[in-house]
């Protein structure tokens, strides 16, 4: 069963904000919804000024100040620039801070996603960012921007990311202004050539997709599913659209069974409020294919928001059972075991009126704000006091953020995230602790989560009480129980005899395992360098160079300034090129030197 909140904005303009805004009225088709958001270009007169009501309709008291000043920035360095459609280049950051306005993002997003390409493709420096907007919003910016392709070849796509990643462990905003980047990239795919449509839809589905799951952000994931789905599968979406059109009584059963459940809760004393909740037309396409259905598979859905403490959520489960037989089997609690991306909920079918299947979402009020914005939802409801627990961390970032420092190869990054994102996840607990996994994972993936030591001398685990091969996949809500070496369960064995074995990696299913294993027998080969590591070290050359001539730099600007002379994108592909030798140090600094003692 889905977890998506229902058909949303997807292709339009519009967030839904709260409950009862969902399903109460006949929505229009994606494809008007996309021809009028493209239709859009803001009002000449005053280009901010939707953008300005959308924050303040969320944030009354915004600095709308802030916005127009940034904007006036990013359209003066863009000034000239015109997108493949013919658009003017500022309508694009434009459109993207209002995606993120619609999220109810803080100002310091919305400043940020007006000026996110500024830097890469204007003569605007970080340097210049930092002084007129500070150090936050440049963090933003910085996160955004990619590595150069002419100079950094196949790699950049995944220092990219990796590079994205990194910011997004100290901000997660990082990855919010880039995911409404891609949405509104996606929504204006039709200037492009049918190959690089679908190369983007493909990327968008093979990564951004399942970071936004993993941030949780349905109201934004909605609108990037059915736009993919709109580009790589044209005729599948115009059938669904069709079917989603032509739904003889749809809403008036969903209707019915709404008043019926509201009547059904009543009498258990639960205050709640029901409201349809139509699924989005990637949904509907994902469980048709999956069922192999001649035609869509679209079961009626309702989600019961209730008043009150969680408990409330078992009694309006009561309630619902009460009214209509279950189905077995298709029952999940995200409440007792919530997903690694904020989401908490009860999923329960049951047969409704005339012996139709019906879908029932039961959650609070704060269930449903994180269900809907996720990760955003902070910045939405910044007085939200009842968070739900593991708000403050994900997982999923923070293990992606450990197992990326032990890979210096760009690719072999990409293709881990990929796997990564792509796996189904299991929760197992193990030592009293909670543990996010790839579904399929073993108890060595389990035993590299707990640690690399622990991962490199695992002997044996029991599962659930047992004792059990290190390769039996792992079922979610197993307890598990790793031994290692050092645990002591191995005598007269000296520690360094031991090591993790290549067969390990024929099973093992999660990255940090895999890469884990890889690197215990590349050990003895030269370890690879990142980018990353790279501009370290070609700016500790420069400033060891500078020694030799008795000098010493206060700040990077005049580097910065001769990158750009010598025909650099940017400071960090100069300070590669010194650590690879393509341009020795000494030259580098001899002109450098000259150009601050003879500026002229």
């Amino acid at each position: 069963m889905d977890v998506d909140a229902g058909h949303g904005a997807a292709l339009g303009r519009a967030l839904p904000a709260t409950p009862s805004q969902v399903g109460s009225a006949s929505p229009l088709s994606l494809t008007q919804r996309l021809r009028s958001f493209l239709s859009f270009q803001g009002n000449d007169d005053d280009p901010v000024s939707e953008l300005a009501r959308t924050h303040r309709s969320i944030h009354p008291s915004a600095d709308v100040a802030l916005l127009r000043r940034s904007y006036a920035i990013a359209e003066s360095m863009h000034r000239g620039q015109f997108r493949k459609s013919g658009d003017p280049y500022i309508t694009h950051p434009l459109a993207v801070a209002q995606i993120c306005a619609e999220l109810g993002m803080d100002t310091t997003t919305l400043v940020a996603s007006l000026l996110h390409d500024t830097v890469e493709d204007t003569s605007y420096t970080l340097e210049a960012l930092e002084g007129d907007f500070g150090a936050e919003v440049t963090h933003l910016v910085d996160g955004v921007t990619k590595f150069d392709k002419a100079f950094y070849g196949k790699a950049a796509e995944g220092e990219t990311i990796r590079k994205m990643i990194v910011a997004a462990g100290k901000d997660v905003r990082v990855l919010v202004i880039k995911l409404a980047d891609r949405l509104h990239n996606m929504r204006t795919l039709g200037a492009r050539s049918p190959a690089s449509r679908a190369r983007i839809a493909n990327a968008t589905l093979d990564v951004l997709v399942p970071l936004c799951d993993r941030l949780g952000i349905q109201a934004l994931k909605r609108d990037l599913d059915d736009v993919v789905l709109y580009h790589l599968e044209p005729d599948s979406f115009a059938r669904i659209e069709e079917h989603v059109k032509n739904r003889p009584g749809w809403n008036e059963y969903l209707t019915d069974v709404s008043a019926k459940a509201r009547a059904a809760l009543r009498r258990s004393r639960v205050d709640a409020e029901v409201t349809a909740r139509p699924r989005h037309y990637y949904s509907i396409w994902k469980d048709t294919v999956a069922g192999g259905h001649a035609v869509p598979l679209d079961l009626p859905r309702i989600a019961v928001v209730v008043d009150g403490p969680e408990t409330d959520c078992y009694a309006a489960l009561g309630a619902i059972h009460g009214r209509w037989r279950p189905v077995a089997g298709r029952f999940k609690d995200f409440i007792a075991s919530p997903k690694n991306n904020l989401y908490r909920s009860l999923h329960t079918t049951v047969v409704g009126p005339e012996g139709r299947l019906v879908e029932v979402l039961i959650r609070t009020q704060t269930m449903h704000r994180y269900s809907e914005y996720g990760v955003a939802t902070s910045y939405r409801y910044p007085k939200v006091s009842d968070e739900p627990p593991g708000s403050d961390q994900l997982t999923w970032l923070k293990r992606v953020l450990d197992w990326q420092q032990d890979t210096t190869d760009a690719a072999q990054f990409l293709d881990s995230l990929r796997c990564d994102l792509a796996e189904a996840q299991i929760t197992v607990f193990a030592h009293g602790n909670a543990y996010e996994l790839p579904s399929g994972s073993t108890p060595v993936d389990l035993a590299y989560e707990l640690g690399t030591q622990k991962g490199d001398q695992c002997i044996a685990a029991t599962i659930n009480g047992r004792l059990a091969p290190l390769s039996s996949p792992l079922r979610d809500g197993d307890v598990v129980e790793i031994f290692s070496e050092n645990d002591g369960q191995v005598e007269n064995e000296p520690s360094s005899s031991r090591g993790p074995r290549k067969e390990w990696l024929g099973f093992v299913k999660s990255s940090q395992a895999q890469m884990q294993i890889n690197r215990f027998f590349d050990e003895r080969n030269e370890p690879g360098i990142s980018i990353n590591d790279k501009v370290r070290l070609g700016r500790a050359t420069i400033g060891l160079t500078l020694r030799k001539h008795d000098r010493g730099l206060a700040s990077e600007v005049p580097l910065r300034r001769l990158a750009e002379d010598m025909g650099y994108p940017d400071l960090e592909t100069l300070l590669v090129a010194v650590c690879e030798r393509t341009v020795e140090p000494d030259a580098v600094v001899e002109q450098l030197i000259a150009m601050v003692d003879h500026p002229d």
